[in-house]
């Protein structure tokens, strides 16, 4: 294994992580503002996990390459990855990063290529007939992002059902996602929520995407937002397994997406006439929080 760390010189491998930092502070994303709680070197680690993810997503994402461009390129970007993985060389900086720190943080290859799972599988018609079925959809897009992030910050592995726990944390991000995200992705016709729901409340999918908040929808979308709750109540224990640093920036994360779901409640629901979002106030105090290590009462 040492060998794999001498593949590549000091100065590229400085060049590739400071690439990372570019794209993560480029991306205006809040997630970038709250790594700088963070020490130096997880500082960097975070950038160059947060590039990765983001370089995946734009393949799938990017709507100016047909569909079947856009199934090549993240061909090529898991045949690159697993080359990167096998001999610490890459011409992408991006990943000649996230593999220097997937080694040295023990972080499997197949956690990143379970992301090019989850962003290959939007190429297609998304249903998913049964929760089950989108649990495993959020595995693979937020679930093992925080499996990353525990390698990276440091947990007690050895606690017992801790990745489950963690699993949860993602699920419970990604269901706020999609609760805020109705009104964007029922104009690309995406339905992020069960089948069985739907038919649970006798409702179409025509009537979701219409945005007619009456009873029905109403009760509909509460269905759901609690059950995102109750995904948040199973990750809490989490904080307690992660190390110090990753606890203060863990902590930031869930107190952020429990207050977009809050602010849907908030809304009555409605995702369609605005995108909920957190106020800039909101967003600074949690990230100040964190910078600050000031800490938190959480309360889903």
């Amino acid at each position: 294994m040492a060998d794999l760390f001498n593949r590549h010189s000091d100065s590229e491998l400085a060049a590739a992580y400071q690439h990372c930092v570019t794209l993560a502070r480029g991306s205006g994303s809040n997630f970038f503002f709250a790594f700088h709680s963070l020490p130096k070197q997880m500082f960097r680690e975070m950038c160059a996990l947060y590039s990765y993810m983001r370089l995946t997503d734009d393949l799938g994402d990017d709507e100016s390459v047909s569909m079947e461009e856009r199934r090549r390129q993240l061909l090529d970007w898991r045949t690159d990855l697993r080359s990167a993985f096998e001999s610490q060389k890459s011409s992408s900086l991006v990943l000649l990063a996230m593999t220097d720190v997937a080694l040295r943080k023990e972080i499997p290859i197949s956690l990143l290529e379970a992301v090019i799972d989850g962003v290959e599988s939007d190429l297609s018609p998304v249903s998913f007939p049964t929760f089950s079925d989108l649990n495993a959809y959020c595995y693979q897009v937020a679930g093992v992002v925080g499996l990353c992030c525990l390698k990276i910050w440091g947990y007690d592995q050895d606690a017992p059902g801790v990745d489950d726990i963690a699993k949860d944390c993602g699920t419970a991000f990604q269901l706020t996602n999609i609760l805020r995200d109705l009104a964007e992705d029922a104009q690309r016709g995406r339905l992020y929520f069960p089948l069985e729901d739907l038919q649970r409340f006798e409702m179409t999918q025509a009537e979701l995407f219409s945005g007619t908040n009456d009873a029905k929808f109403h009760a509909f979308m509460k269905f759901q937002s609690e059950r995102a709750w109750g995904y948040y109540r199973n990750s809490l224990p989490l904080l307690s397994h992660v190390s110090p640093t990753g606890r203060n920036i863990l902590s930031g994360f869930i107190e952020a997406y429990s207050s977009l779901l809050k602010r849907i409640e908030k809304n009555n629901y409605d995702v369609f006439s605005e995108r909920i979002r957190l106020s800039k106030l909101q967003k600074l105090g949690i990230v100040s929080r964190s910078i600050l290590r000031i800490p938190r009462r959480i309360q889903v």
